[in-house]
């Protein structure tokens, strides 16, 4: 009978011990679930768009002033918004660079990191810029290109129509047709009969904000007899263009602080005929389920 209690005494014992050894275990791993690290949640890794690009080179710049252990990725800005997508479908942290006006803030729940150190500034604006000599050469179109301002609003609105298979044009198009008050107001003085037959050069960078404000420029010259072109190119080579007037104008132009180091270069051989359009914004960018909301708190 003793033999029996002491049999069964060890038996529980060791029921006990494997017991504990496995509730530690699972208690371990739900810890160290808790204590996945922010950079680990991200992949450590922030998810640009083309290299060479001002928001690409102030990104560099924020992880060298917060002393972040990231890594930038290029990319393109249809391959960011791609990216972006598929990790809100499940639900993932994810970071990109991002920017105001764009139509991802109309189909998503987003935020911007705080950035404390304003190493992305504060709001910009895009301005229209001019080759020297266009308002001489092309006096009509420079009517329509000083005109010309929109919000962010109205720009989002193509971008989300370009976004959901609609053609750059068929969506400036649309939006020339349902804001004929506004056309009016940038085509007012413009001598139609000038105009004609009148070959008009655009450049712009592949960004959506860029390709629905161009193709709405070149669509109003278009209406106006204006033989209008836009041409995609990389940023460094649209303002070259601008500058040495292979291009005549762009309404691409993001300042002070995007493509303000570009703009210093040719500030003395173009022609700044102003915003275009007022509030914009640029900085890195999260679903808003991400619990962070500063780029401190990246470290």
């Amino acid at each position: 009978m003793r033999k029996i209690f002491k049999l069964l005494g060890i038996v529980g014992m060791l029921i006990a011990l494997s017991t504990l050894l496995f509730g530690c275990g699972s208690s371990d791993s739900k810890d160290g679930q808790r204590n996945v690290s922010v950079k680990e949640k991200f992949n450590g890794e922030i998810i640009g768009i083309e290299p060479g690009a001002g928001l690409m080179k102030k990104t560099e710049q924020a992880i060298k002033d917060y002393g972040l252990d990231f890594t930038l990725r290029d990319s393109s800005s249809a391959g960011m918004s791609a990216t972006l997508a598929n990790k809100i479908k499940n639900k993932e942290w994810v970071i990109v660079t991002g920017w105001t006006p764009h139509w991802k803030w109309a189909a998503y729940d987003l935020k911007y990191l705080e950035d404390p150190k304003k190493v992305f500034g504060e709001e910009e604006h895009i301005s229209t810029i001019a080759r020297k000599g266009l308002a001489e050469d092309k006096p009509e179109a420079y009517k329509i290109l000083d005109n010309f301002h929109w919000t962010p609003d109205d720009m989002q609105t193509v971008m989300l129509d370009v976004h959901e298979g609609m053609s750059p044009d068929d969506a400036a198009k649309k939006w020339i047709a349902a804001h004929r008050d506004k056309v009016v107001e940038w085509t007012k003085d413009v001598d139609k009969s000038a105009a004609a037959g009148k070959t008009v050069k655009l450049g712009y960078v592949e960004w959506d904000s860029e390709i629905a404000s161009t193709h709405v420029v070149k669509n109003v010259m278009q209406d106006l007899g204006f033989k209008a072109e836009a041409t995609p190119v990389d940023n460094a080579i649209m303002w070259q263009g601008v500058s040495q007037g292979s291009f005549d104008a762009m309404v691409s132009a993001w300042l002070p602080g995007t493509h303000g180091d570009l703009y210093d270069k040719v500030k003395d051989t173009i022609d700044n005929l102003g915003p275009n359009l007022e509030g914009a914004k640029i900085g890195l960018v999260v679903p808003d389920y991400v619990t962070i909301n500063s780029i401190e708190e990246l470290k």
